[in-house]
């Protein structure tokens, strides 16, 4: 498709997701194109930040941005509904012609429509756990390992128990790194129970006991789930695309993350299927070869050999282990304490993300980290939630342990795994 050229009218771009990926495009082609961002919540979250802002509610105040405070793209809250070969359909009854579509739904995840609401989600389960005595943690990947770590350092006095399936925690990774994290947990107090689940049928908060599947009982006054979500493609399941999702539902991309088979179509972020654990730092990669493409698309002329192509990474990741320490596993070594917990634990890059003027990740041509802000002490009255991270079994790392590929939300998507630059 050639572009409308210089002093023509705008293409019209429409990106369906407003997490990372998405967000990060809807502000670097805004002056571009004319774009339209079609997202379900009517803000963008910082993925990384969400366990911590279940004990330090007052980071909700900057880790949730109004998506009209860092674009102007015209925003659209609704979900996407269907897609032609020429336009979106949304829920509300929207139809949006486009000339170049970019997909990041990343993961389904159910939140709230509204800014307000989120926070007030927030509040409500920070509440829940200040008043419980003890917690139950059902899922042992990266965000279960993350929870458990926030409740055990900012409430030593409150009883964790962390139940998983897996043989080990955070299969996604290498075995080191999981028994580090492991290790860790359990200085911490925190019981650790591996090869088993809960019935999330068949649970209750008011009974107070949950049985596992291998008959243990747990006492707890409440419960977070934080095991997987299906990918967010269910929409295009019978659309003009079906025939480009793999069997596990995610886009199938060419090497400059183009939809295949389609010349204006791409993908970003956790809906594809580039062979990678899915992070942050990633879906903003992956933004930023598809924003530059785009470019290229838009002004005409451009060939295939000058678009950039897109590299899966080596698996790296960083996970936080309380507000100092975390674990980290690059490629060819794995460590854990106080030294990776400078790196992500003690802000979560929110600080990095912060200018005088606007949120440095969406910056527009530029993603860089300037600020230097600090997260506040914890407000002991405000609050938080959790979110579920699914873990595949799947695809090898480069380094000296099997690592599996991991479904965050992504960018949408989600994961508190997704952290810029460093996971």
């Amino acid at each position: 498709m050639e572009g409308a050229g210089e002093g023509s009218a705008k293409d019209r771009l429409v990106v369906v997701g407003g997490g990372i990926a998405g967000a990060l495009l809807a502000k670097s082609m805004q002056s571009i194109a004319d774009v339209v961002l079609i997202d379900s919540k009517d803000y963008f979250e910082i993925p990384w930040a969400e366990l911590r802002s279940m004990v330090e509610p007052s980071l909700t105040r900057r880790s949730l941005i109004s998506h009209t405070d860092y674009t102007r793209a015209r925003v659209i809250v609704s979900s996407a509904t269907h897609i032609t070969e020429n336009q979106v359909f949304t829920a509300d009854g929207g139809s949006f012609t486009f000339d170049y579509l970019v997909v990041a739904t990343g993961h389904a995840y159910s939140t709230p429509r509204g800014r307000d609401e989120r926070i007030k989600e927030f509040q409500l389960d920070n509440e829940k756990i200040k008043s419980s005595e003890s917690v139950l943690i059902i899922g042992g990947g990266p965000t279960g390992v993350e929870l458990a770590g926030e409740i055990a350092v900012d409430y030593p006095e409150k009883k964790v128990t962390l139940v998983h399936k897996g043989s080990r925690l955070m299969e996604f990774i290498g075995s080191k790194a999981s028994k580090k994290a492991l290790d860790w947990l359990t200085l911490k107090k925190v019981e650790v129970l591996l090869e088993q689940s809960v019935d999330l049928n068949a649970i209750s908060e008011a009974d107070g006991v949950y049985t596992t599947s291998s008959g243990e009982k747990i006492a707890a006054d409440c419960h977070f789930v934080c095991i997987g979500k299906p990918l967010g493609s269910s929409w295009l399941h019978e659309s003009m695309l079906k025939d480009s999702l793999d069997k596990k539902g995610r886009l199938m991309v060419d090497e400059y993350l183009r939809v295949k088979g389609q010349r204006n179509i791409f993908a970003v972020g956790d809906i594809t299927d580039v062979p990678e654990i899915k992070q942050g730092y990633l879906a903003q990669r992956h933004a930023e070869v598809v924003a530059n493409n785009l470019k290229l698309l838009m002004k005409g002329g451009a060939t295939e050999k000058k678009l950039a192509k897109y590299k899966a990474a080596y698996s790296m990741a960083l996970v936080s282990l309380g507000r100092k320490e975390a674990v980290a596993q690059f490629p060819f070594i794995t460590i854990s304490g106080c030294f990776p917990g400078l790196i992500k634990s003690r802000d979560l890059f929110v600080g990095l993300l912060e200018s005088d003027e606007e949120i440095e990740l969406l910056a527009e041509d530029d993603v860089e980290s300037s600020g230097k802000n600090e997260h506040p002490p914890r407000d002991a009255e405000s609050d938080g939630g959790a979110k579920e991270v699914k873990v595949k079994d799947e695809d090898s790392e480069p380094g000296d342990e099997d690592v599996k590929e991991e479904n965050n939300d992504g960018d949408g998507d989600h994961g508190v795994d997704d952290v810029l630059g460093l996971q």
